[in-house]
């Protein structure tokens, strides 16, 4: 793997210049050089010359002289064409002889230089079956330790007074948090499961990215520049009590730090990509005023060619939506297959559940109708109120126990379109109820079926408010074999939306959300490359 690594940069680099060694192009600059001394030479000293002897030629034997005398000077006449005769030759030799060496210093070079391509295409072409990395490639940026690492550190900065529990707990089992330890019986519960942070992506996608199987040391081979900046984390120090200059200035320090490095200058940052734990808007600060939410980092003109996975997208085509982590982080593809087969064979007492707050500072309020109908559906419905005292919203097993005794799952949206109740939902085998299109319709386009109809239930919610529909009619209405095929879709589901544990160092067969990410940057690369060309 390692030549054939080495085979494959040479070649990438071949492409970007043709002559690499000072044995290489020495040649051609000294066989340039000579023709053009050559060629002043015999343009500008040797062709005067024979100008100039030819005229006086001329003007001895044929101007103002008598015919009759043009026999004169015999002898003379015999050695002067005896020299133009000379002069003529070697002008003619000379002359094949640039011809000569400047179309060898044109074509004699690219010609060895395109047998050495021919070779190593050849060469590549032969390993390319077993190198899985040509076109996979990807180069981490050495970031200075202020932009990820020290925000670990010093967690403590990251916990806000009214969380319920220290950042510096999730910061654990690189990202996941603290293992989840069950009094049942199932060994799923107890090697797979914990209590993960939805904050933590950032630091779980670089763990993984630290173990991605065509890493490389050589920019010039990748097909893309993964970028560890941290910035939800590192947003969320200065996002209350502090002006939008604190906020701004980590971004701005790292797009300074990028456009110093010779590999932003390659695409311009279109190659780059980072990952981010807070939505999209978080980063799209309008305005310098205090009051306003957010930093202005992508508004920023170089940070707009890079692009950015991040839970929640919005309008803008350099941000991409990947799931939400949830707590479930098999290391191995049976661990899977035996969560996928416990769900099939679940009892699901309840037609429909919802786990979440009121929302009571919101003006017609979505969730507030589906809490008023969830009450009054007489048992059918399964409440989870995160008002409520004991955290039970924060505990995974809680929430997996009410969503997979549901048939649905109720995904209105919250501070923000999207929920990671909706990830956690589809891990337990139930079918989700949207009442907005930008809830995942819109968002999560690498992970979820364009047929939004085929994994779940759609809802209007202007509907909803004026009464239009009740949400157990609706449910009642759908098919069992409607249901039956919709669970199965959603439990297919389920290995694309988690984040597998590779610190083992085991391989999955079947791709994770981390997998489809990275499969998803690279086509967008290439595609982006292929633009600018």
């Amino acid at each position: 793997m390692t030549s054939l690594h080495s085979l494959t940069s040479y070649t990438t680099r071949f492409h970007h210049t043709l002559y690499l060694s000072p044995s290489t192009w020495l040649p051609l600059v000294l066989s340039r050089l000579l023709l053009y001394l050559i060629s002043f030479f015999f343009f500008d000293f040797l062709i005067p010359l024979a100008a100039m002897k030819f005229h006086a030629l001329i003007n001895e034997f044929c101007v103002a002289k008598p015919l009759k005398n043009k026999w004169r000077n015999q002898s003379r006449r015999i050695n002067c064409s005896k020299y133009l005769c000379f002069l003529l030759m070697f002008s003619i030799v000379l002359l094949v002889f640039l011809c000569h060496l400047f179309f060898f210093s044109i074509d004699a070079r690219p010609s060895s230089h395109h047998h050495s391509m021919k070779k190593i295409h050849s060469l590549v072409g032969e390993s390319s079956s077993q190198d899985s990395c040509l076109g996979r490639y990807i180069y981490i940026h050495d970031l200075p330790m202020r932009f990820n690492q020290d925000l670990l550190t010093n967690c403590q900065v990251l916990t806000r007074s009214i969380d319920k529990t220290s950042m510096c707990e999730y910061v654990q089992n690189s990202g996941f948090g603290p293992q989840i330890i069950s009094s049942e019986a199932s060994d799923l519960w107890n090697s797979n499961w914990f209590w993960t942070n939805q904050f933590m992506l950032e630091v779980i996608f670089h763990d993984r990215m630290k173990k991605y199987e065509c890493l490389t040391n050589d920019s010039l081979v990748a097909s893309a520049i993964f970028v560890p900046y941290y910035a939800g984390l590192d947003l969320r120090r200065y996002l209350w009590g502090f002006n939008t200059s604190m906020r701004d200035s980590s971004g701005l320090d790292l797009i300074n730090w990028l456009k110093q490095k010779p590999q932003w200058k390659t695409m311009w940052g279109k190659d780059h990509f980072l990952v981010s734990s807070r939505i999209a808007r978080d980063f799209r600060r309008k305005s310098n005023r205090k009051s306003d939410w957010g930093s202005n980092f992508r508004f920023l003109p170089e940070s707009k060619n890079l692009s950015m996975l991040t839970i929640e997208s919005g309008p803008w085509k350099n941000d991409i939506a990947v799931p939400y982590p949830t707590s479930f982080h098999p290391s191995s593809d049976d661990q899977v297959l035996q969560w996928q087969n416990l769900m099939r064979t679940q009892n699901r007492p309840y037609l429909f559940s919802f786990a979440g707050a009121s929302r009571t500072r919101q003006k017609n309020s979505t969730r507030k109708e589906i809490i008023r109908h969830c009450q009054s559906s007489n048992k059918l419905c399964k409440l989870l109120d995160c008002n409520s005292v004991g955290h039970e919203c924060d505990d995974p097993l809680k929430l997996m126990n009410l969503f997979r005794s549901s048939i649905f799952c109720l995904q209105p949206p919250g501070d923000s379109l999207t929920r990671r109740s909706t990830f956690d939902s589809i891990l337990a085998g139930c079918i989700p109820v949207f009442f907005h299109p930008g809830s995942a319709y819109t968002q999560y386009l690498w992970y979820l079926p364009k047929n939004y109809s085929n994994y779940s239930v759609f809802i209007s919610a202007n509907d909803l408010k004026l009464g239009k529909v009740r949400i157990e009619e609706k449910l009642v209405t759908v098919s069992k074999d409607e249901v039956a095929s919709m669970r199965e879709e959603v439990i297919r589901l389920i290995p694309r939306i988690i984040y597998g544990d590779r610190r083992s160092g085991l391989e999955s067969v079947e791709d994770d959300a981390f997998d489809l990410a990275i499969e998803g940057v690279l086509k967008r690369v290439d595609r982006l490359r292929g633009s600018d060309l």
